[in-house]
């Protein structure tokens, strides 16, 4: 019984940690008006007919604060990454001059500021709701157990733990979003 107790404070944990690591993800695309080579992280390139990260066929550097340089392994790849970078739907406007491309991040403004800020906030309360829904599934699964011979104090401790789980992971949900928010209104 105690096993099945572990592997279910396991998974929960598991769980809860997906959702900070997507939400970290997620954060990063979040732009905050600084130039940073993980803006590009989601584009994919067609290389030789199969869909390829961007960062697997060139090198992706930050020469200032407002610029991303891309440098293609292969210059006949920078047609493509260009049609990449615009259809990504990131909101940049890549300019190439035949060696690589440049990126200029515009700056941020108040109004942008405040809706990437309500972005953030969103997929915040997107992790937050996946925390949420395993430690339900959690305890769910202890309450079976309960049914099935598992002691009520065994059970009590466990649902303790997933609660005191539940709660880490929101103040780290809640660190994240304070220190993006921060960021993006960081001029």
């Amino acid at each position: 019984m105690e096993e099945e107790v572990e592997l279910i404070l396991d998974l929960c944990k598991e769980r809860m940690a997906a959702a900070i690591e997507h939400l970290e993800k997620e954060l990063v695309h979040i732009r905050a008006g600084k130039a940073s080579p993980r803006m590009l992280d989601g584009v994919t390139v067609d290389y030789y007919g199969s869909m390829t990260p961007l960062a697997q066929v060139s090198n992706i550097n930050t020469p200032d604060a407002r610029t991303i340089a891309v440098q293609p392994w292969e210059k006949q790849l920078i047609p493509e990454i260009e049609k990449a970078i615009i259809n990504a739907n990131l909101g940049f406007n890549p300019e190439n001059n035949g060696e690589l491309i440049r990126i200029n991040v515009p700056p941020l403004t108040e109004e942008r500021r405040k809706s990437l800020s309500k972005q953030a906030n969103t997929e915040g309360e997107n992790a937050k709701v996946a925390i949420r829904s395993a430690r339900k599934e959690a305890n769910d699964a202890l309450k079976k157990l309960l049914k099935t011979g598992l002691s009520e104090d065994l059970e009590k401790d466990a649902e303790t733990t997933v609660q005191n789980m539940t709660n880490d992971f929101a103040k780290s949900v809640e660190s994240l979003l304070e220190k993006k928010t921060q960021e993006i209104f960081t001029i």
